[in-house]
């Protein structure tokens, strides 16, 4: 069998195609996730109907990229996957079950009478809500790290659940509300618009909040983490990524204030997300599963590894042009006026 790790480094190749493959769920399902957590507060009937119509072309295709994810991580390191997996079981079935229940009131609210779509409405609301803040609650719990012995999780069942990690849960809730309030800012027009620009403001400064409150607690978590954000020389080769942040924040907030820009505060968004991601990124180098194995540990055999990058290379460019081409034809406005 082909053997490409004589040329190439696996592992950091499959590394990057896992994190790409996270970034881009949690941007794309991110936003149909805060149109779903926004819902039930929008002023009314039409307005929720141009927001459902906005993210409907989309949003079960951005779900390909979290197969890619957790798919890659069984694939490539199947031990991190053994570790993770067991110490995640709960918070994974809520999450799916959210998602689930999301998919079912989209469809259900289309074709049920009007008398019944209010309650698939608060059940769009709550399958969205529930999907986001177990996301949240994972990356936490992930940063804060899990018990391991020898190659195995030797935890509780319920050790993910920790203050850090309800905070984060909460933090991915406002995180994807921006994402769906700047989205809306971009697609609808009129009240949905002028709501959505209120909404965006007032969900940035949650976020603002959160990622202070978790730059200040994640060097905490780590000795390691602490040393290679503040010691010298690191600290003026990573500063840059937070003075970044604060002029992205900065720039936002102006956007959503005193320019009546539509499509910046999105790709604005995306940007601020970006950076809290490189953050993490750097801050759990070169972990898999953080702080006991690093992703050269884990990973599987070479072999493995190579037949499935072949297949994986052949597979993306049809699903980002796929996902691309959607997007390119679903461009524009959903302003126009919409009664079911």
């Amino acid at each position: 069998m082909l053997d490409l790790s004589a040329t190439i480094n696996l592992p950091m190749v499959w590394g990057v195609i896992i994190a790409v493959a996270i970034f881009l769920y949690v941007l794309l399902d991110g936003f149909d996730l805060g149109v779903g957590i926004l819902f039930p507060f929008a002023p009314t009937d039409n307005c929720r109907n141009h927001m459902m119509h906005s993210v409907a072309p989309f949003w079960d295709g951005n779900e390909t990229w979290l197969i890619l994810g957790g798919g890659g991580l069984l694939i490539a390191f199947p031990l991190a996957y053994a570790i993770l997996l067991p110490a995640f079981y709960v918070p994974v079935i809520l999450m799916l079950l959210g998602l689930i229940f999301r998919g079912v009131a989209f469809e259900f609210r289309f074709k049920t009478h009007e008398d019944y779509r209010r309650f698939w409405d608060f059940a769009f609301h709550f399958g969205s809500l529930m999907a986001a803040f177990m996301q949240g609650v994972m990356l936490g719990a992930y940063v804060n790290g899990v018990e391991v012995q020898g190659r195995s999780f030797a935890g509780q069942s319920f050790g993910w659940l920790t203050p850090f990690s309800l905070m984060t849960g909460v933090a991915l809730v406002f995180g994807y509300a921006l994402l769906g309030a700047t989205w809306l800012l971009m697609k609808t027009s009129g009240e949905t618009q002028a709501w959505a620009r209120r909404s965006a403001l007032y969900s940035m400064l949650y976020v603002l909040l959160f990622i202070g409150l978790v730059s200040l607690w994640v060097p905490f978590l780590d000795e390691l983490i602490r040393v290679r954000w503040f010691s010298l020389p690191n600290f003026f080769y990573l500063m840059p990524i937070p003075i970044i942040s604060v002029v992205t924040a900065g720039v936002l907030f102006y956007t959503l204030v005193w320019k009546e820009h539509e499509n910046l505060p999105f790709f604005l968004t995306i940007g601020l997300f970006a950076l809290c991601y490189l953050g993490l990124g750097i801050s759990l180098w070169p972990w898999i599963v953080p702080y006991r194995i690093s992703f050269i540990e884990a990973a599987a055999d070479p072999s493995t590894q190579t037949l499935m990058l072949i297949g994986v290379l052949c597979l993306l460019p049809f699903v980002i042009g796929y996902t691309a081409y959607s997007y390119y034809v679903f461009r524009g406005k959903v302003d126009y006026p919409i009664d079911y």
